[in-house]
């Protein structure tokens, strides 16, 4: 029996709707929610490839113990995990109080689950010692909007881009990252051709494109660009007074410091040329509206509070706040970021906004949760936290649905923390993430499909989250794990109230009090319900009691959530990067993410065809500095610094400036043999936000000379299988200098393994990784040996389709190889040109190129479908082409027009040959 659930999409922060479509209790497919506010039925390509992620495969199960660290886990029950989970907090908080304990969370939780961990660690324990992974996607402009405007709020709303007169995008790479607001900029262009966009980023990245003016400024430089921005907006007498008059206060301090920003002074800071700042600043203060979007390139930096208040400090000097079009819009990173944020689920907050700092906050929350007190120590934000892990100040940690063996910074150290941890709990859906080496407990929770609560997007907008079917195994959902072990630790602990404290039967229990806790604070949802949600659909707050609807923008009437009741600027100065270049680290190593993977790709990871665009972590380079290091395109580099080095693979990108390098921040253990680009990056952090500077990391890049290279490809039978295959592959990663591994393909999916090292490898070594991927043995078997070139291949089929591959010596082949692996266009009878070097694909192998992304159909099925009478409804219909982000369109309409036109075209030209 088939049928659809609403849901929302479980990546970025722009919260799309889903629905998810199941059929004999599995999933079997997702599309956008036409009547989502935030997509209307778009999808991108991650989203539109849940459903492939849905499944049992690379899922953690059961809970599972460690004897000793470094050693298999045992599947325990529930009863054993929870009660050893108790007994061992209980022991900790007892030998050495509260602040010896920690949790480390996420923003892709559900707000009932946050909830439930706060109140656990600050209700129950008593310790401020829970922080998040949003510490490290949004605390910045947290800060910076609590700052300036009074409240962790962003003002705006997506409709908001269709009104737009000017859109400024800083640090911030939406074409990737956020595909579907990308989608919803490039039609309001089309729509507004006055409509100018200025793009702030040190790479002309993929949202450069579209551009009018691009400013690549140098990585740090941006509160010189908007000082400087503010210096001609002064200067030229675009400044609206009687706003900055009536509303704010602190400008005339900020001018004065602004003066020191002339054009010519900050064009020399962000290296850029002095006209494409006045521009930038005369066409944010004269062509309309003017929205700001910004995300990480602002925020992960040790001044990054003050580069969000950089651009903020330009919408009020010129009052584009507060009224349609306008407004400065963080874009969240996390799916629910805001909805942990909105629940206190930080070392700083309490619930419904408060502050942990302020003691009347501290007595409404502990007077709300019947407990005596709840305690004014400033609790751990997420890199101090792991440093006093080190250090033994804390001893035991929780950590929920995040990898920080992956995304923290600095990974040597974090590794070294996770080791000296006396206890490490993980609460998680996926059984191989780099963190789950460390745990000493494991407790499987539900994923995608299967949770049930609401999160918040990047619009304050609450969408309820129903789940399509019941978690696999005995996972259990997250906010029961919480609830479970916390009437045990209450128990071990004496605390009478434990079971009062946690009542709850179901996520709307726990909903209910959060929204309680809201009733009167800026984020007030006391008028909104479960059944509200799921009548009405998502809302935006605040949603106060007796309103009819959220409120789309704030601040239209000029008053703040302030003391005061005005906004703040505050006077900001230009700082560099925490990394400073120097003659041993030359080259400045930006990171971020790629259009297919999300974070850590711990469910990206397992779809196949995701891979298809980069399997393999590239760092970007410009031609000269390759030159100069004597690397092509191909090479393998050494990325090194004071805090750890990598092995990459090296590409040319022309978007980049001399002396920058980029690499995508999704690789790690998991998928080649280091912690990848966090292991670079910079632990220093800013001081408002406490946020980690994870965009930029002063580098040397050096070539390595590893001159045999190794490469293996594997046919799989289905999803499962490929996924068993790249965990025991995974073993083979660090034998070799330089190793990756990964999926490729589509429907029949591929395993990938590259290496490289410095000395031929022997037939020995080479038949161990024969049989680690399930290619020993000669059934079926091709081989070609060259001893005195060190070549050894071999090549496998069986029924005629060519089952894998192992390329030893010489790897040219492997490009065009995957590819008629995947596509199955290797004739049987050419299978032995599998073995036969060079880079270009023999004549039978047609090259593809995909049109739909999100769908992953190639240009060959469409002109197929195009040529047995296809329509584009009949495309979209059987192809699925053209109905996930709709970026593909144009051409899908194009294609159809010019099949039609050559088909009309062919009786004419008949006729005329018959006469």
């Amino acid at each position: 029996m088939k049928s659809e659930v609403r849901s929302t999409c479980c990546y970025c922060g722009v919260g799309c709707g889903v629905l998810i479509g199941t059929e004999e209790g599995q999933i079997s497919s997702v599309r956008g929610d036409p009547e989502h506010p935030a997509n209307r039925g778009r999808l991108c390509t991650k989203g539109a490839t849940l459903h492939l992620a849905a499944g049992t495969g690379g899922r953690l199960l059961y809970p599972e113990r460690r004897p000793q660290r470094a050693r298999p886990c045992a599947r325990v029950t529930w009863d054993e995990a929870l009660d050893e989970a108790a007994e061992r907090f209980a022991e900790t908080i007892r030998a050495h109080g509260p602040d010896a304990v920690a949790f480390y969370v996420s923003g892709q939780l559900m707000t009932e689950d946050y909830y439930v961990f706060n109140k656990l660690a600050k209700g129950l324990i008593g310790t401020n010692n829970i922080d998040t992974n949003s510490r490290l996607c949004m605390s910045s402009a947290v800060a910076a909007y609590k700052q300036t405007l009074g409240a962790d709020a962003p003002p705006c709303a997506y409709a908001d881009i269709d009104e737009a007169g000017v859109i400024l995008i800083a640090g911030a790479n939406p074409a990737l990252a956020h595909p579907i607001v990308f989608r919803r900029i490039e039609d309001a262009k089309a729509a507004n051709p006055d409509l100018r966009i200025v793009v702030v980023d040190p790479r002309r990245s993929e949202t450069a494109e579209i551009a009018d003016l691009h400013l690549a400024i140098k990585p740090g430089s941006d509160i010189a660009l908007f000082n400087g921005m503010l210096n001609v907006l002064l200067a030229e007498e675009m400044i609206d007074r009687a706003y900055v008059d009536a509303h704010t206060t602190g400008f005339a301090a900020l001018a004065q410091v602004v003066t020191r920003y002339p054009p010519a002074v900050a064009a020399e800071l962000c290296a850029v040329p002095v006209d494409d700042i006045v521009q930038a600043a005369r066409w944010f203060g004269s062509n309309g509206p003017a929205l700001s979007l910004y995300c990480q390139g602002l925020n992960q930096s040790a001044h990054g509070t003050h580069n969000n208040a950089g651009i903020i400090h330009l919408h009020l000097a010129t009052g584009q706040i507060g009224r349609p079009g306008a407004g400065p819009f963080s874009l969240t990173g996390q799916p629910n970021a805001m909805g942990g944020r909105e629940v206190g689920g930080l070392a700083n907050l309490l619930p419904a906004h408060r502050d942990l700092a302020n003691p009347a906050h501290r007595a409404e929350v502990a007077r709300f949760w019947g407990v005596p007190y709840v305690s004014g120590a400033p609790g751990k934000p997420a890199i101090e936290l792991f440093r006093s892990l080190k250090t033994g100040q804390i001893k035991a940690i929780w950590i929920a649905c995040t990898n920080p063996a992956q995304s923290l910074p600095n990974q040597a150290a974090v590794r070294d923390a996770l080791r000296a941890a006396d206890y490490v709990v993980l609460q998680e859906a996926w059984a191989n993430t780099d963190t789950a080496e460390f745990a000493d407990l494991l407790l499987p929770a539900s994923a995608w499909g299967e949770k049930h609560g609401t999160v918040t997007n990047s619009e304050r907008c609450i969408s309820r989250v129903l789940p399509a079917l019941v978690p696999p195994g005995e996972a259990r959902h997250d906010w029961q794990i919480v609830v479970d072990f916390a009437r045990r630790l209450g128990r071990q602990l004496e605390h009478t109230a434990a079971d009062r404290l946690f009542p709850y039967d179901d996520a709307e229990a726990i909903f209910n009090e959060h929204r309680a806790t809201t009733r009167g604070r800026d984020l007030d949802i006391s008028g909104l319900s479960y059944a509200l949600l799921e009548r009405d659909g998502p809302q935006q707050w605040p949603y106060p009691a007796g309103a009819a609807a959220g409120k789309a923008r704030l601040y239209d009437d000029g008053r703040f959530p302030t003391a005061d009741g005005r906004a703040h600027f505050l006077t900001i100065e230009h700082q560099p990067t925490a990394d400073q270049r120097t003659p041993e680290a030359p080259i400045s190593l930006l990171s971020g993410r790629l259009r297919d993977h999300w974070h850590g790709m711990s469910r990206t990871g397992t779809v196949a065809r995701l891979f298809n665009l980069e399997d393999e972590p590239l760092l970007g380079m410009h031609a000269c500095d390759m030159r100069q290091r004597q690397l092509v395109a191909g090479d393998i580099a050494r990325v090194s610094n004071g805090r750890g080095e990598i092995t990459v693979r090296v590409a040319e990108r022309p978007g980049l400036q001399r002396g920058r390098a980029w690499l995508p921040m999704h690789w790690g253990n998991r998928f080649m043999n280091s912690p990848g680009a966090n292991a670079l990056a910079s632990d220093a952090t800013d001081p408002y936000s406490m946020q980690p500077e994870l965009k930029h990391a002063a580098v040397q890049v050096s070539k390595l000379e590893l001159p045999y290279p190794l490469a293996i490809v594997r046919r799989c039978g289905s999803r499962d299988e490929a996924l068993a295959l790249i965990q025991t592959g995974r073993s083979a990663l660090s034998e070799f200098p330089h190793a990756s591994i990964a999926l490729y393909g589509r429907a029949s999916p591929l395993v990938v393994f590259r290496a490289a090292c410095r000395h031929v490898v022997d037939a020995t070594r080479l038949a161990a990784l024969d049989r680690l991927f399930a290619l020993a043995g000669d059934e079926g078997a091709i081989v070609y040996q060259d001893a005195r070139r060190g070549i050894a291949k071999k090549a496998i089929a069986i029924d005629g389709r060519l089952f894998g591959v192992r390329l030893a010596g010489e790897t040219s082949a492997l490009g065009w190889l995957k590819q008629a692996m995947a596509e199955d266009e290797l004739d049987a009878r050419l299978i032995h040109l599998a073995l036969a070097p060079g880079a270009s694909a023999p004549v039978v192998v047609a090259a593809r190129r995909i049109v739909c992304k999100c769908a992953d159909v190639s240009d060959a099925q469409i002109l197929q479908a195009l040529a047995g009478g296809a329509s584009l409804g009949e495309l979209q219909e059987t192809l699925k082409c053209g109905t996930y982000c709709g970026s593909c369109l144009p051409e899908l309409k194009r294609t159809v027009a010019e099949q039609r036109a050559a088909a009309a075209e062919q009786p004419v030209a008949s006729m005329a040959a018959e006469r």
